[in-house]
């Protein structure tokens, strides 16, 4: 039982974290703006076509 504290102890001083790098952000490929602006337009005319839909009498 006198051998707990001293791996208790050990253990506590190998879990110490290593500084934190921040990732830095990569810029965005032309392929990705594509896609964005794609599904853009599509929310957009889903949802125009929702309100076409829910205004009809």
């Amino acid at each position: 039982m006198r051998i707990l504290p001293l791996i208790a102890l050990f253990v506590a001083r190998s879990a110490n974290a290593a500084l934190f790098d921040r990732p830095i952000p990569q810029p965005q490929s032309a392929t990705a703006e594509f896609w964005f602006i794609l599904a853009s337009i599509m929310l957009f005319a889903a949802l125009y076509a929702v309100y076409r839909m829910v205004n009809r009498k």
